[in-house]
């Protein structure tokens, strides 16, 4: 049966209790409703959305009708729509529970089914373990009564507040001025991202035309994960055609954004834990006193020093925005590295790929009213608080199941060694005094790595950071280039990771 992972269950369209099917989606509503039955809130307000993907139609459907069945008031959104939206559609409702039949940016053969609870934030532990056990405990048949789509108000209610956010925030750039090049990634955030940021004072936006389009098997892209290699160049290209300010690529359900900015070598795209630095400190610039800024355990450290100069608070949760958006009382802000940002937790509890384009676009307009820009904004950052330059390697296995036997490999014998500098070994499944997860960390005087399996594809993933003191701007470049060196060396070694367990 397929388990409650990082986000939700997900896994590839094929029959069997380990694929997304009708029968899958229908179980796992029917032992939801039950839960929540269970916890004395049947009769609440349900909220259902969808992405483009094959089968979302069909699985939101099924999803609608069994909650209304089962006695649950619920509010089916039209048409294919961003996550975020439905995270904002719980939230605005004070509904119980929200469905999103969403693989956000895994590979076109998959599919899933994403949980929020009241509040709009996602499901946690036990709760997640506690639904599985009243899955597995559903008896077919499975009662469906005919729901009408209804919510668009939803919506627009979401793109207001959006629109919004650039005042919230204190901006002050001439947004006009700002030229935007945006792709969707066949995904059904385009046009949404389009009205937000025109509603917001940001016209001159171009789109990857061959890419706006929801398209399920997204044909220009090998993976349609902007961090993937080459899922960007088609935005890239278009930047550099227009000469634009910034390039924006959002994921398929539009949860996550990525951005990409001119250099010395031409465009090239952000990583997200220089992108969360940067909507942190923008965010920081006007919040009220004591705020809280938060990422994870595989987030670079320089957003612990950013807080401490702009004089906030900082916390570090496990990986994924379930637990980012409950990092505490005060929450301004939230990032993960794998491009997914929160820069209105008062609104939406999860990541927000069109809110951190529009925030992105904003922090944009006021650099270029400065003469400044994103990337020198960076280079000040390397400067006050010495580099952390990054890196990620992604090893591609046959299941989820073989990234759980590498760990697992690696924690029975782990190195004291790496590129030939001693390092420190935390299990970060033995940690005590803290929520413990899958995750191996070795540090080192001057990097971090951290291994974990993938919660929502067959991957292993190895997080890099290298850091160093840089004494002045003339001595970044050598900084840099050693930087890149050292990352070098450090995914050497995690490409060898695939042979521990052999």
């Amino acid at each position: 049966m397929l388990r409650f992972g990082t986000a939700g269950l997900r896994g590839p369209l094929r029959e069997g209790p380990d694929g997304m099917n009708v029968t899958t989606v229908s179980r796992a509503t029917a032992g939801l409703a039950d839960w929540l039955r269970e916890r004395c809130l049947g009769g609440g307000a349900v909220v259902v959305g969808r992405d483009a993907r094959h089968g979302s139609a069909e699985f939101a459907t099924a999803t609608a009708e069994i909650f209304t069945a089962a006695g649950f008031p619920v509010t089916v959104l039209p048409d294919p729509v961003p996550t975020p939206v439905v995270a904002f559609a719980v939230r605005e409702l004070g509904a119980v529970a929200g469905v999103q039949i969403t693989a956000s940016h895994n590979p076109p053969a998959d599919n899933g089914y994403k949980v929020y609870l009241d509040g709009g934030s996602q499901l946690i532990a036990p709760a997640d373990s506690e639904i599985e056990k009243h899955i597995e405990a559903v008896v077919e048949p499975i009662a469906r009564e005919t729901v009408s789509v209804s919510g668009a108000e939803f919506v627009d209610r979401y793109l207001e507040r959006v629109a919004q956010l650039p005042g919230l925030l204190g901006g002050s750039g001439e947004r006009a001025s700002v030229r935007i090049a945006l792709t969707a990634l066949h995904g059904v955030g385009g046009e949404l991202a389009v009205r937000a940021l025109a509603d917001a004072g940001f016209a001159d936006v171009h789109v990857v035309e061959e890419q706006f389009a929801p398209d399920p098997d997204f044909p220009t892209v090998a993976f349609p994960n902007p961090e993937e290699p080459g899922a960007a160049d088609l935005l890239l290209a278009l930047a550099e055609r227009i000469e634009a300010d910034v390039a924006i690529a959002l994921d398929p359900d539009a949860d996550r954004c990525a951005l990409g900015v001119p250099g010395p070598n031409g465009w090239h795209m952000l990583r997200g834990d220089e992108t969360g630095v940067l909507l942190a400190d923008y965010v920081l610039r006007t919040r009220p006193t004591d705020p809280l800024v938060a990422t994870t355990i595989v987030s670079s450290r320089l957003l612990s020093k950013l807080a401490a100069a702009r004089s906030a608070r900082y916390a570090e949760t496990l990986t994924g925005f379930k637990w980012l958006a409950r990092a505490g009382d005060g929450l301004v802000y939230a990032y993960e590295e794998a491009i997914g940002h929160c820069v209105d937790p008062a609104r939406v509890r999860d990541k927000d790929g069109i809110s951190a384009a529009v925030a992105a676009a904003d922090l944009v307009a006021l650099l270029k009213a400065q003469g400044k820009t994103l990337q020198g904004e960076l280079d000040s950052y390397a400067v006050e608080f010495g580099l952390h330059a990054g890196g990620q390697v992604s090893l591609r296995l046959p299941d989820q199941a073989a990234a759980t036997a590498l760990v697992a490999a690696l924690r029975a014998n782990p190195p004291s060694e790496i590129a030939d500098t001693p390092v420190e070994f935390t299990d970060q499944a033995q940690v005590r005094g803290r929520l413990r997860t899958d995750a191996l960390i070795f540090d080192a005087h001057d990097f971090r790595i951290v291994v974990r399996p993938s919660g929502t594809e067959p991957k292993l993933k190895c997080y890099l950071e290298v850091f160093a003191p840089v004494a002045d701007y003339a001595a970044l470049p050598q900084a840099h280039l050693a930087a890149d060196n050292r990352l070098a060396a450090l995914a050497d070694y995690c490409q060898s990771l695939t042979t521990v367990a052999r």
